[in-house]
Protein backbone atom coordinates (compact mmCIF):
# COMPACT_ATOMS: atom_id res chain seq x y z
CA UNK A 1 0.00 0.00 0.00
CA UNK A 2 1.05 3.87 -0.80
CA UNK A 3 2.24 5.74 1.30
CA UNK A 4 -0.23 8.54 -0.36
CA UNK A 5 -3.09 5.75 -0.09
CA UNK A 6 -2.49 5.22 3.95
CA UNK A 7 -2.70 8.84 4.58
CA UNK A 8 -5.96 9.48 2.63
CA UNK A 9 -7.01 6.26 4.73
CA UNK A 10 -6.00 7.56 7.85
CA UNK A 11 -7.63 11.14 7.36
CA UNK A 12 -10.59 9.77 6.17
CA UNK A 13 -11.31 7.62 9.27
CA UNK A 14 -10.35 11.07 11.61
CA UNK A 15 -13.25 12.78 9.45
CA UNK A 16 -15.39 9.62 9.72
CA UNK A 17 -15.19 9.91 14.09
CA UNK A 18 -15.89 13.66 13.59
CA UNK A 19 -18.93 13.37 11.50
CA UNK A 20 -20.00 10.57 13.71
CA UNK A 21 -19.21 12.81 17.34
CA UNK A 22 -20.42 16.21 15.84
CA UNK A 23 -23.36 16.79 17.84
CA UNK A 24 -21.56 15.77 21.18
CA UNK A 25 -18.31 17.77 20.47
CA UNK A 26 -20.37 21.00 19.86
CA UNK A 27 -22.26 20.08 23.26
CA UNK A 28 -18.21 20.66 24.54
CA UNK A 29 -18.45 16.89 24.88
CA UNK A 30 -15.40 14.66 23.41
CA UNK A 31 -16.22 11.45 25.61
CA UNK A 32 -17.09 9.45 22.33
CA UNK A 33 -14.63 10.70 20.05
CA UNK A 34 -12.28 7.88 20.75
CA UNK A 35 -15.06 5.49 20.26
CA UNK A 36 -16.38 7.47 17.18
CA UNK A 37 -12.22 6.70 15.99
CA UNK A 38 -12.36 2.65 16.88
CA UNK A 39 -16.12 2.69 14.36
CA UNK A 40 -14.85 4.62 11.51
CA UNK A 41 -11.64 2.45 11.27
CA UNK A 42 -13.22 -0.48 11.22
CA UNK A 43 -16.09 0.49 9.09
CA UNK A 44 -13.66 2.01 6.22
CA UNK A 45 -11.08 -0.86 7.00
CA UNK A 46 -13.45 -3.36 6.67
CA UNK A 47 -14.35 -1.65 3.06
CA UNK A 48 -11.31 -1.22 1.63
CA UNK A 49 -10.37 -4.65 2.66
CA UNK A 50 -12.59 -6.15 1.02
CA UNK A 51 -12.53 -4.26 -2.32
CA UNK A 52 -8.78 -5.02 -2.25
CA UNK A 53 -9.53 -8.59 -1.58
CA UNK A 54 -11.66 -8.69 -5.10
CA UNK A 55 -9.36 -7.02 -6.81
CA UNK A 56 -6.94 -9.82 -5.78
CA UNK A 57 -9.06 -12.56 -6.78
CA UNK A 58 -9.43 -10.19 -10.25
CA UNK A 59 -5.80 -9.84 -10.66
CA UNK A 60 -5.95 -6.69 -10.25
CA UNK A 61 -5.15 -3.90 -7.64
CA UNK A 62 -7.21 -1.09 -5.98
CA UNK A 63 -5.84 2.33 -4.83
CA UNK A 64 -7.96 4.87 -2.36
CA UNK A 65 -7.76 8.41 -2.07
CA UNK A 66 -9.87 11.44 -0.97
CA UNK A 67 -12.75 11.83 -2.93
CA UNK A 68 -11.64 15.47 -4.95
CA UNK A 69 -13.19 16.96 -8.36
CA UNK A 70 -11.38 19.74 -10.63
CA UNK A 71 -13.56 20.01 -13.52
CA UNK A 72 -16.57 21.93 -13.20
CA UNK A 73 -17.88 22.28 -16.64
CA UNK A 74 -18.65 20.25 -19.83
CA UNK A 75 -15.37 21.93 -21.38
CA UNK A 76 -12.51 20.20 -20.64
CA UNK A 77 -10.56 23.56 -20.42
CA UNK A 78 -12.80 24.38 -17.38
CA UNK A 79 -11.59 23.18 -14.33
CA UNK A 80 -9.69 24.40 -10.79
CA UNK A 81 -6.22 24.93 -10.86
CA UNK A 82 -5.54 22.36 -8.38
CA UNK A 83 -8.31 19.46 -7.06
CA UNK A 84 -11.16 20.40 -4.53
CA UNK A 85 -10.74 17.60 -1.88
CA UNK A 86 -14.75 17.71 -1.98
CA UNK A 87 -14.50 14.16 0.47
CA UNK A 88 -13.20 16.45 3.60
CA UNK A 89 -15.19 19.75 2.38
CA UNK A 90 -18.39 18.37 2.06
CA UNK A 91 -18.65 16.13 5.22
CA UNK A 92 -17.91 18.80 7.36
CA UNK A 93 -20.07 21.21 5.70
CA UNK A 94 -23.00 19.58 6.00
CA UNK A 95 -22.54 18.75 9.66
CA UNK A 96 -21.77 22.03 10.70
CA UNK A 97 -25.04 23.26 8.74
CA UNK A 98 -27.28 20.73 9.99
CA UNK A 99 -25.24 20.32 13.60
CA UNK A 100 -24.66 16.94 13.17
CA UNK A 101 -27.98 15.52 12.29
CA UNK A 102 -26.66 14.55 8.83
CA UNK A 103 -23.99 12.20 8.71
CA UNK A 104 -22.49 12.58 4.79
CA UNK A 105 -19.82 9.46 5.17
CA UNK A 106 -18.17 10.13 1.54
CA UNK A 107 -14.91 10.30 1.77
CA UNK A 108 -12.92 8.10 -0.55
CA UNK A 109 -12.47 6.98 -4.02
CA UNK A 110 -10.68 4.28 -5.83
CA UNK A 111 -8.74 3.16 -9.01
CA UNK A 112 -8.57 -0.23 -10.00
CA UNK A 113 -5.90 -1.41 -12.28
CA UNK A 114 -4.68 -4.67 -14.22
CA UNK A 115 -1.64 -6.33 -12.72
CA UNK A 116 0.76 -7.47 -15.53
CA UNK A 117 -0.05 -11.51 -14.54
CA UNK A 118 -3.95 -10.72 -15.53
CA UNK A 119 -2.89 -10.67 -18.72
CA UNK A 120 -0.49 -13.53 -18.81
CA UNK A 121 -2.63 -15.76 -17.00
CA UNK A 122 -6.17 -14.85 -18.90
CA UNK A 123 -5.59 -13.92 -22.24
CA UNK A 124 -2.27 -14.33 -23.50
CA UNK A 125 0.51 -12.12 -22.25
CA UNK A 126 0.83 -9.52 -25.33
CA UNK A 127 -3.30 -9.29 -24.99
CA UNK A 128 -5.42 -6.60 -23.67
CA UNK A 129 -5.69 -6.57 -19.96
CA UNK A 130 -7.90 -3.23 -19.11
CA UNK A 131 -10.82 -3.89 -16.47
CA UNK A 132 -13.89 -3.84 -17.73
CA UNK A 133 -16.70 -1.29 -15.79
CA UNK A 134 -18.31 -4.84 -14.56
CA UNK A 135 -15.11 -5.54 -13.09
CA UNK A 136 -14.80 -2.28 -11.84
CA UNK A 137 -18.19 -2.57 -10.69
CA UNK A 138 -17.38 -5.44 -8.57
CA UNK A 139 -15.06 -4.15 -6.68
CA UNK A 140 -17.12 -1.30 -5.69
CA UNK A 141 -20.08 -3.52 -4.51
CA UNK A 142 -17.67 -5.77 -2.27
CA UNK A 143 -16.63 -2.37 -0.14
CA UNK A 144 -20.84 -1.58 0.10
CA UNK A 145 -21.60 -5.13 0.71
CA UNK A 146 -19.42 -5.46 3.22
CA UNK A 147 -20.56 -1.82 5.40
CA UNK A 148 -23.84 -3.75 5.06
CA UNK A 149 -22.77 -6.74 6.36
CA UNK A 150 -20.96 -5.05 9.33
CA UNK A 151 -23.93 -3.21 9.92
CA UNK A 152 -26.33 -6.46 10.03
CA UNK A 153 -23.76 -7.85 11.87
CA UNK A 154 -23.07 -5.61 14.57
CA UNK A 155 -26.82 -4.90 15.26
CA UNK A 156 -26.68 -8.34 16.84
CA UNK A 157 -24.03 -8.16 18.51
CA UNK A 158 -24.51 -6.38 22.52
CA UNK A 159 -22.61 -2.43 23.22
CA UNK A 160 -21.81 -2.10 19.76
CA UNK A 161 -23.59 1.69 20.18
CA UNK A 162 -24.02 3.43 16.56
CA UNK A 163 -21.65 1.38 15.21
CA UNK A 164 -24.76 -0.22 12.99
CA UNK A 165 -26.00 2.84 11.99
CA UNK A 166 -22.31 4.72 10.79
CA UNK A 167 -21.75 1.30 8.89
CA UNK A 168 -25.13 1.93 6.92
CA UNK A 169 -24.81 5.71 6.71
CA UNK A 170 -21.25 4.99 4.71
CA UNK A 171 -23.00 2.20 2.72
CA UNK A 172 -25.89 4.68 1.64
CA UNK A 173 -23.81 7.48 0.97
CA UNK A 174 -21.21 5.98 -0.87
CA UNK A 175 -23.71 4.50 -3.18
CA UNK A 176 -24.71 8.20 -4.73
CA UNK A 177 -24.05 8.04 -8.19
CA UNK A 178 -21.95 10.76 -8.93
CA UNK A 179 -18.33 11.61 -9.33
CA UNK A 180 -15.80 9.27 -8.94
CA UNK A 181 -17.74 8.07 -5.55
CA UNK A 182 -18.47 4.30 -5.59
CA UNK A 183 -21.93 4.59 -6.47
CA UNK A 184 -20.98 6.37 -10.32
CA UNK A 185 -18.62 3.33 -10.33
CA UNK A 186 -21.58 0.56 -9.66
CA UNK A 187 -23.66 2.18 -11.76
CA UNK A 188 -22.10 2.62 -14.45
CA UNK A 189 -20.98 -0.93 -14.67
CA UNK A 190 -24.11 -3.05 -13.38
CA UNK A 191 -27.14 -0.61 -12.98
CA UNK A 192 -29.20 -3.77 -11.67
CA UNK A 193 -26.38 -4.47 -9.23
CA UNK A 194 -26.72 -1.04 -8.03
CA UNK A 195 -30.58 -0.38 -7.92
CA UNK A 196 -29.93 -3.49 -5.26
CA UNK A 197 -27.62 -2.17 -3.41
CA UNK A 198 -29.26 1.04 -3.35
CA UNK A 199 -32.74 -0.68 -1.92
CA UNK A 200 -30.90 -2.52 0.69
CA UNK A 201 -28.85 0.23 1.87
CA UNK A 202 -31.84 2.53 1.78
CA UNK A 203 -33.87 -0.23 4.36
CA UNK A 204 -30.77 0.02 6.96
CA UNK A 205 -30.08 3.98 6.90
CA UNK A 206 -33.78 4.06 7.56
CA UNK A 207 -33.49 1.68 10.30
CA UNK A 208 -30.80 3.09 11.41
CA UNK A 209 -32.39 6.67 11.43
CA UNK A 210 -35.49 4.86 12.97
CA UNK A 211 -33.14 3.38 15.86
CA UNK A 212 -31.42 6.53 16.16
Amino acid sequence: MKSSEIFSITLSIIIFALIASFEDIISQDISSLGTSLIFSAIIILASISSKKLISHKLDAEVYHEIWSFQRFGLKPSRHFKTKIPAGIIAPLLISIFSLGLIKFTAFLTYEASALKRRAARRHGFYSYTEMTDWHIALIGASGITAALILSLVSYFIPNTGELPALAAYYAFWNLLPISKLDGAQIFFGSRVLWTALALISLVFSGYALFLV
